[in-house]
């Protein structure tokens, strides 16, 4: 079976002896948090830094997904790394992959997901944790740079399926914020136009209750590459609020 190994991460890898399957399988770590059960199997993740540079090594076993692509079971990691590599390929700011492999032993479906940490990058999730603390300008290049990565998402009719605060990662540049995602296990093509963005959209707003109105204009603005006053942001705005109320009632 041939693994991936991306080139950039190859010698670092290998001069730490990790550059198979097999020792990145046998690697003893901490997890940094409780592992997933279920599927028949369990999935775990672990912190790796080598030499500075920071990693997640996931490994799974027997955690298997039924897709399109795999209707038998696959494992979910194997779902995760082809969205990592179509990201890449579309031009999605998204996290990178290092390492990815899959073996059956006696049976037994093992998966390894080995990707770079976005160390010196804040999820937004914390970020609206201290909203209130954020300059006004902070804040508006934060809203601008999710509008941007929602913008490039869609543009090239993708799904992301956990469009969350959680999953969307921040780094401070000179003129503002950029934004990538992370989590890719859910997307798929989009096949409903504006249904499915909506869809997609909904989840951050309701997710982000920190934002005023006037800042979901101004998201908005940025996705639809509209003026934040134009009747088209106001219709978006009405639709997104409908359905978070519609989601928050359930």
């Amino acid at each position: 079976m041939i693994d991936f190994l991306a080139a950039e991460d190859r010698a670092l890898l290998e001069r730490h002896g990790l550059g198979t399957f097999d020792t990145l399988w046998a690697k003893q770590l901490k997890a940094v948090d409780e592992p997933n059960t279920g599927r028949g199997g369990w999935s775990s993740v672990f912190r790796l830094d080598l030499e500075g540079r920071g990693y997640y090594l996931k490994r799974q076993s027997n955690y298997l997904t039924r897709t399109l692509h795999s209707p038998l079971g696959e494992p979910s990691f194997a779902r995760e790394f082809r969205n990592i590599r179509r990201y890449r390929k579309l031009g999605i700011p998204a996290l990178q992959a290092a390492f990815f492999g899959e073996r059956k032993v006696e049976g037994e479906v093992r998966a390894i997901l080995l990707t770079r940490a976005l160390d010196g990058w804040d999820d937004l999730d914390s970020l609206l944790q201290r909203w209130s603390d954020l300059s006004a300008a902070q804040q508006s290049a934060i809203l601008k740079a999710c509008g941007q990565l929602a913008l490039r998402l869609h543009g090239v009719r993708q799904v992301h399926g956990c469009f969350y605060p959680k999953h969307i990662f921040l780094q401070a540049t000179g003129d503002g914020y950029r934004a990538r995602l992370i989590d890719l296990e859910k997307t798929r093509p989009m096949l409903f136009g504006r249904r499915d963005r909506v869809r997609d959209l909904e989840p951050l707003l309701r997710r982000a209750p920190e934002w005023r109105e006037s800042q979901l204009h101004e998201l908005l603005a940025v996705y639809l590459e509209q003026p934040s006053n134009s009747s088209r942001v106001g219709r978006w705005v009405s639709r997104l609020t409908a359905r978070r109320s519609l989601k928050e009632t359930r």
